[in-house]
């Protein structure tokens, strides 16, 4: 649950806090931190999620976003899986949400060097498809953690390193992906 749940908030920490806290609360599933299902915690990761979900489908908008989310991925990981593991100042908690934020970490800079690379392309579909791809990915891999969080953390581990893969075949995209990325913030 913790690994699968690192490598989802590296690709949206938001909308990982809002999925679990609504499978804890409305689904009544046990280790769902009692934090996450809170009305108001709720209301402001439902309204965060929706904006990075509507930020991630523009070019370049999304890799600013992405930069900024930096800061925020990895912690959250971190917190995400030493609140799952019941954080109370013992080794194995702790451990477990270094293991979160390390694969946060990771989740997030393979995404964001893959949709620098995808935001080259000249039509919009492809950085669209990039994104709604990842948001069923997050989505599929936090349901099934609930039940099932061996296979979940094994399917994560696979998109995971399907990520790098890719990220690494398409770095000489995403040198330009990040030149173009730098040019549009220079115009702004």
């Amino acid at each position: 649950m913790t690994f699968a749940s690192g490598w989802a908030s590296g690709l949206n920490a938001y909308a990982t806090v809002f999925l679990l806290g609504m499978i804890g609360r409305l689904g009544g599933v046990d280790g769902i931190p009692a934090g996450f299902q809170r009305t108001d915690v709720l209301v402001v990761m439902g309204v965060l999620a929706l904006v990075e979900f509507f930020a991630d489908k523009i070019p370049y908008l999304d890799s600013a976003w992405d930069a900024v989310s930096t800061f925020i991925r990895p912690v959250a990981g971190a917190l995400i899986g030493a609140m799952l593991a019941g954080a109370n100042g013992d080794l194995l908690p702790m451990t477990m949400g270094a293991l979160g934020g390390v694969t946060a970490l990771v989740s997030h800079a393979a995404r964001t060097g893959v949709r620098l690379a995808v935001n080259t392309s000249p039509e919009p579909l492809s950085n669209i498809g990039a994104s709604l791809a990842g948001d069923a990915a997050l989505v599929t891999v936090l349901t099934l953690a609930i039940a099932y969080p061996v296979q979940a953390a094994v399917i994560a581990a696979v998109l995971l390193a399907a990520t790098i893969a890719l990220a690494l075949l398409l770095l000489a995209q995403i040198r330009k992906g990040f030149v173009a990325f730098r040019g549009w913030l220079a115009t702004r």
